[in-house]
């Protein structure tokens, strides 16, 4: 089975290697790098699986996924270059970052892959969009995927569409807590423990969630079957519409997606 070497141990990257481990892969067909000893050894105890240096990882993986930060990526891919065997697939999973930067940034012809998890993959639940580089096949970008679809769902995506998906459901996570905090302090504010505020908006979110997902029907349709005349949930719809909370979530995300943007143009030196 093909190998894989996960740079950078983090929540992400060790949401992966426990993902990859639950759908049955072997701890010795993973290995991973971390920069700090103490979570290294903390990871390879709970895990089973070895902690490397980047000079170990590339010589143990036919794929390479890269999970560090943004800002960090440029170092460790100019470790990678100088010990990476021909015929390796780097898969990043760095926002904002362009396939142009990773394959300029390897040795030629290097096949790439870029991915946009998020968060959710701490509980398997991840959506994560893939996109091709100018050198991956279509079988290596399927296997991409199939190493995601442990952790998640997965869609493939034309780069050019990345820094929207970047925005809308990589930041997405963060959206949705933003929004049950502000409802449950709603609820204290109406006189509720804060326990039993949490209590009924996180299990209001998880089945509204899963009507979403299950569901045939629009969001519209969900929502207006909710919304009785003259009722309780139309006065507050009023209220978010009089305050523009669509709006300022339209302009929220069109603001994470120009970040994006210039996360990648400062990694490409523009």
């Amino acid at each position: 089975m093909t190998r894989i070497a996960v740079l950078g141990a983090g929540k992400i990257g060790e949401a992966l290697l426990a993902g990859l481990l639950a759908a049955g892969r072997a701890p010795g067909e993973l290995v991973f790098t971390e920069r700090h000893p103490e979570r290294a050894a903390e990871l390879t105890a709970r895990l089973g699986v070895a902690a490397v240096d980047v000079a170990g990882a590339a010589a143990h993986a036919e794929i390479v996924v890269v999970a560090v930060k943004p800002q960090d990526i440029v170092p460790v891919l100019a470790d990678l270059r100088a010990v990476i065997r021909p015929g390796t697939l780097v898969v990043s999973l760095c926002a904002g970052i362009p396939l142009a930067v990773i394959e300029g940034a390897l040795p030629d012809g290097t096949a790439a892959v870029r991915v946009m998890p998020n968060t959710p993959m701490l509980v398997g639940e991840a959506m994560s969009a893939v996109s091709g580089g100018a050198h991956s096949s279509d079988d290596q970008v399927a296997a991409v995927e199939k190493i995601l679809g442990s952790v998640g769902r997965v869609v493939r995506v034309p780069e050019s569409q990345q820094d929207a998906v970047t925005a809308l459901s990589g930041s997405g996570p963060a959206y949705f807590f933003y929004l049950v905090e502000a409802m449950i302090d709603a609820g204290i504010l109406l006189g509720l423990p804060r326990a039993t505020a949490a209590e009924l908006i996180v299990q209001s979110a998880f089945g509204a969630a899963r009507m979403l997902r299950e569901s045939d029907d629009h969001p519209v349709i969900l929502r207006e079957a909710v919304t009785s005349p003259a009722g309780t949930t139309i006065a507050a719809i009023r209220e978010l519409e009089k305050h523009g909370v669509r709006a300022a979530l339209i302009d929220a995300i069109e603001a994470a997606r120009d970040r994006s943007v210039e996360l990648g143009r400062s990694a490409a030196g523009r």
